[in-house]
């Protein structure tokens, strides 16, 4: 390895301000390398025992929590909400899980909580041993992920395959949220996590640093307990005038009870709008959630046209009128013609009434 210029012998590693904002020299890759390891990995070790240090190439952008944000007690509660999330979740298979930065970086944790929350199976090695299989495992694993979290452009998440796998810390803790929001979106999180984070730049004129905050969660993380708490008449009616992305938590939360319902009757939703458009599942997904068969000769199983469609929402909607669940302003057509505000306070009625059931 080559040795690092003189400018740089002696300094505090644990100095980050020293090195904020400057550039080396002139430097080769191998001289890049040997820098950065001198600073971060002695600047981080001592906080992070386990942190593998990566390869940063020429033209990289890298993130590293800065130590003092390692010991950050809501950050320290966001990994044990996790870790306890991933054990839960794999009780049935025995497995247990101790270290972010330890257990995830391999693609076991990851492929088996794949298969148990989206119900994905991929023909990958059990275990895989050398850092090239591992490699190519998490490969197959964040392309099916990444497609499950709904990303298009995996070029503009906040992890890869390279960060997982060299046991970065941020990286990881972005997925695990990320997955969480997507798979049990019920699950409260600690809400208003930030780290500060260093951002290094590497260049053929050096490395350049400066200091970000990072945000992992949000001030009101679950976007379901601010409707509960809510004291709105309409809480879908205040849910539609939040951000996008809380809407979209709100409806997989809906979503997320639905099919864990719905899965006893071999059915699943993927489409709330459409599928719950004709009366059937809403129909079905009440007598499973109340407890009681529906006949039948009172609905139209195969509805075939509008008539038949608005004859099964209207009996939907009695039902949980008689069930003291009133659809207030809400008509049958509403739910026919898929309009999205009708169809989410319905289910959020029930989501309200059952979710803790």
């Amino acid at each position: 390895m080559e040795d690092f210029p003189d400018m740089y012998q002696g300094k505090d590693p644990e100095d980050i301000e020293s090195f904020q904002g400057k550039s080396t020299f002139n430097c080769t890759q191998a001289q890049a390398n040997c820098l950065i390891s001198y600073f971060l990995s002695k600047m981080v070790v001592k906080q992070q025992p386990q942190l593998n240090i990566l390869h940063v190439e020429i033209g990289e952008r890298r993130k590293i929590i800065q130590p003092t944000s390692l010991k950050d007690p809501k950050l320290e509660k966001l990994k044990s909400v996790l870790v306890n999330w991933i054990n839960s979740t794999l009780k049935e298979e025995h497995i247990v899980v101790q270290s972010l930065e330890e257990d995830i970086f391999d693609g076991l944790i990851l492929h088996h909580l794949l298969g148990r929350l989206a119900g994905v199976l991929l023909s990958v090695d059990e275990i895989a041993v050398t850092s090239a299989a591992q490699t190519r495992k998490l490969e197959v694993i964040l392309e099916a992920l990444n497609e499950k979290l709904g990303l298009q452009d995996s070029s503009l998440s906040r992890w890869s395959v390279k960060l997982i796998h060299s046991k970065d810390l941020l990286a990881t803790l972005h997925l695990l949220v990320a997955m969480v929001r997507c798979f049990q979106p019920n699950l409260e999180l600690p809400p208003n996590v930030r780290v500060e984070v260093v951002l290094l730049e590497v260049n053929r004129s050096g490395i350049k640093s400066e200091k970000e905050i990072e945000i992992l969660t949000d001030e009101s993380d679950s976007a379901t307990d601010a409707l509960s708490s809510s004291d709105s008449e309409d809480p879908i009616e205040q849910l539609l005038k939040l951000e996008p992305h809380k809407i979209n938590t709100v409806k997989r939360a809906i979503m997320h009870f639905v099919n864990k319902k719905m899965s006893t009757l071999g059915l699943q939703v993927t489409d709330m709008e459409k599928q719950f458009s004709d009366g059937v599942i809403l129909l079905l997904l009440i007598g499973q959630l109340e407890g009681f068969f529906v006949p039948l000769y009172d609905f139209n199983i195969t509805p075939v046209n509008a008539t038949e469609m608005l004859q099964n929402v209207t009996v939907a909607l009695d039902l949980l009128n008689d069930i003291g669940l009133p659809t207030t302003n809400i008509e049958p057509q509403d739910i026919v013609s898929q309009d999205v505000t009708a169809t989410l306070k319905v289910l959020y009625a029930l989501f309200k009434k059952h979710k803790s059931r």
